[in-house]
C-alpha cells in the first residue's frame, strides 16, 4: 500500500515550471520591459541605441526592428515581441516601434485588469471588440490617394525617413523615393500592382549623401570584363545570357588521346572556332553590350573587344532580371539562336569608378520596370543609416497605394481612435467596458511618447490635443520639433493607414496570445556537475 504515495514524476527532474498567476506575471512583465526598452527610440526626437556585437561591431540606429535583431533575448514571451516587429516590418516597413510598445502597453493595462478581478475572457473578448472597432474608425479617418498625388506620396516618405538620421537630405531621397515606387507601380485589371523588389537599392560609402541618386535603370556592381572593352556604350543594345560563353565540358569524365602533333594543333583552331562563333553570334544580333550570368572565355572576350562590345560575366541572376525589367531584354538561354528581338535598350551604358569599387549603370531605359537608387553616404554607419531610411520610405509609399490611403501623424490618429473607443465602450457596458477602455489608453502611449521627447510636459500636451479632438479638430497632433500641439495636415505628417493597421492587429493578437498562457513548462538541461539550470530569461531578467 506504501508504494501508493510514491509521486509520479511527469516531468524530468531539469525541466523548469510555472504554473497560473506566476507564469503570467513573468510573461507580462518581460513583454512590458523589452516594450519599455524601446519606447524612448519613438518618433523623430526618438533616442538612438548603439548596439554592440559579440564581435566588436557597431550599429547606431532608431530603427525597431534593427534594435531587437541585434538584442540577445532569452524570455520567450519577449522573443514573441520581436516577432511583431518581424511581422510589421515585412508587411509594411515601417511603425515597428509602434506595434511594440502598443502591444507591451495592451499587456500591462490588462495586467491591471487581472489584479482587479477581471478574468482573461473578458479581456480578451473587449480587446477584440475594440480592435474591430479600430479598424472601422481608421477606414472612416483615412484620406484617399491615388498614384498622381504626388505630393502626399512625398509627404509619406518624408514622415517615414523623419528621424532616422538622414534630416539633411530628407528632401532629396523623398523625391527619389516617390519616383522610384512610381517607375514600378503599373495597373492590372483595375487594381495597382506595385513590387518594391524592382527598385535595387545599391550603396557605396563616399562622396556626400545628397549625391544619391536614381537611375533610370540598373546599377550592376561588376566590372567590364576586359580592359580592350569600351567603357560606354550609347544607344546601347543589350544582351542577357544565362549560360556559359564558354566551351562546354562532358557530362561523364572523358579523356581525349591525341598522338599527331598536327591533331593538336586541329583541334584547338576548332575550339577557337566554336568560341570565336558564340562572339559572332553576339555581334550579328546587334547587341553592344553584353550581361552573362556564367562565364567568358578568354578567347570570347577577345573577340567581343575586337567587335567593340562591352560584356559582364558573372552578373547576379537578380540582376539579370531586373536588366531585363529596366531594358526589356529576354533573357537567352542558347547563344546561337539569339536574334535582334531579343535585345533591350538603354541610353546609356558605362563603367564609373564609385568610391573604390567599378560598377557598371544601364541609364536611360525608356519605360523601365527596374529602377536602381545608388545610396551614397560619408561613412558606412551613414549609408546604412540611409539605406534603411529608402526602405521605408519606399515602403511607406508602396502599402499607402496598397490600401489607397493615410492618417495624420504626431499621435493625431491615436487621439482620435482613442476618444472614439471610450464613447463606443459606454454603449458596450458590461466589464469587457473596462477592457475596451483600457485599449484606448494603450493607444494614447504613442502620443504620450512623442510628448516626452520634445521635453516640455507630456501631461499637458496630451490634455491639449484631446480637447482639441473633442472640438471636433481631429488631425491635431504633437509637434515634436516644436514642443506643442499642431495641425498636422499643415505640418505634413502623415502615415500609411496600413500601418496602423498591422500595428493594431499584430499587437492585439500577441497580447492576446500571451493572456491565454497560464503554464510555462521549459526543458532544462544538467550542468557538469549535475546542477539544475534556470531555463533562459526565467530568472527575472530578460
Amino acid at each position: 500500500m506504501d508504494g501508493l504515495n510514491q509521486p509520479i514524476m511527469v516531468l524530468s527532474e531539469n525541466s523548469f515550471r510555472q504554473t497560473g498567476k506566476d507564469a503570467q506575471k513573468a510573461n507580462i512583465t518581460a513583454a512590458t520591459n523589452l516594450a519599455e526598452s524601446i519606447r524612448s527610440t519613438l518618433g523623430p526626437r526618438g533616442m538612438d541605441k548603439m548596439l554592440v556585437d559579440s564581435v566588436g561591431d557597431i550599429t547606431i540606429t532608431n530603427d525597431g526592428v534593427t534594435i531587437l535583431n541585434g538584442m540577445e533575448i532569452q524570455h520567450p514571451a519577449a522573443k514573441i515581441m520581436v516577432e511583431i516587429a518581424k511581422t510589421q516590418e515585412q508587411e509594411v516597413g515601417d511603425g515597428t516601434t509602434t506595434a511594440v510598445v502598443l502591444a507591451g502597453n495592451l499587456l500591462k493595462n490588462a495586467e491591471d485588469l487581472l489584479d482587479q478581478g477581471i478574468h482573461r475572457t473578458t479581456i480578451i473578448e473587449g480587446y477584440r471588440l475594440a480592435v474591430k472597432k479600430a479598424t472601422d474608425l481608421l477606414d472612416e479617418v483615412a484620406v484617399k490617394v491615388g498614384l498622381n498625388d504626388e505630393e502626399s506620396l512625398k509627404k509619406i516618405a518624408l514622415t517615414a525617413m523623419t528621424g532616422k538620421g538622414t534630416e539633411g537630405a530628407k528632401d532629396t531621397l523623398s523625391e527619389l523615393a516617390m519616383k522610384a515606387v512610381k517607375y514600378v507601380t503599373h495597373e492590372k485589371n483595375g487594381k495597382t500592382v506595385i513590387k518594391t523588389d524592382d527598385i535595387q537599392i545599391e550603396k557605396k560609402q563616399g562622396s556626400s549623401i545628397t549625391k544619391t541618386e536614381l537611375i533610370k535603370g540598373v546599377v550592376v556592381d561588376k566590372e567590364v570584363v576586359n580592359s580592350a572593352m569600351p567603357r560606354n556604350i550609347n544607344s546601347a543594345k543589350i544582351a542577357l545570357i544565362n549560360s556559359a560563353l564558354e566551351v562546354k565540358s562532358t557530362e561523364t569524365d572523358a579523356k581525349i588521346s591525341i598522338t599527331d602533333p598536327g591533331k593538336m594543333q586541329e583541334f584547338s583552331e576548332q575550339e577557337t572556332s566554336i568560341l570565336k562563333n558564340l562572339a559572332d553570334k553576339i555581334k550579328e544580333s546587334g547587341a553592344n553590350v553584353v550581361f552573362c550570368q556564367k562565364g567568358i572565355d578568354d578567347t570570347v572576350q577577345y573577340y567581343l573587344a575586337k567587335n567593340g562590345i562591352l560584356a559582364a560575366r558573372r552578373v547576379k541572376e537578380g540582376d539579370i532580371e531586373k536588366l531585363a525589367k529596366a531594358t526589356g531584354a529576354k533573357i537567352i538561354s542558347n547563344v546561337q539562336e539569339i536574334s535582334s528581338e531579343d535585345l533591350g535598350e538603354a541610353g546609356v551604358v558605362d563603367e564609373k569608378k564609385i568610391g573604390e569599387d567599378k560598377m557598371i549603370f544601364v541609364r536611360e531605359c525608356k519605360e523601365p520596370k527596374a529602377v536602381s537608387i545608388l545610396i551614397r553616404g560619408g561613412t558606412e554607419h551613414v549609408v546604412e543609416e540611409a539605406k534603411r531610411s529608402m526602405d521605408d520610405a519606399i515602403l511607406g509609399i508602396a502599402t499607402t497605394l496598397d490600401v489607397g490611403s493615410y492618417v495624420y501623424g504626431g499621435g493625431a490618429v491615436e487621439i482620435e481612435l482613442a476618444r472614439n473607443l471610450r464613447n463606443y465602450a459606454e454603449g458596450i457596458g458590461g466589464k469587457e467596458q473596462l477592457a475596451i477602455n483600457s485599449f484606448a489608453e494603450s493607444l494614447e502611449i504613442v502620443p504620450r511618447t512623442l510628448a516626452e521627447s520634445t521635453g516640455k510636459d507630456a501631461v499637458e500636451l496630451l490634455v491639449s490635443g484631446k480637447s482639441k479632438h473633442e472640438s471636433g479638430e481631429t488631425n491635431y497632433g504633437i509637434d515634436v520639433y516644436n514642443g506643442k500641439i499642431a495641425d498636422m495636415e499643415k505640418q505634413g505628417v502623415v502615415e500609411p493607414t496600413k500601418i496602423k493597421l498591422q500595428a493594431i492587429s499584430s499587437a492585439s493578437e500577441v497580447t492576446e496570445m500571451i493572456l491565454r498562457i497560464d503554464d510555462v513548462i521549459t526543458s532544462g538541461k544538467s550542468s557538469g556537475q549535475g546542477e539544475q539550470q534556470m531555463p533562459p530569461g526565467m530568472g527575472g531578467g530578460m
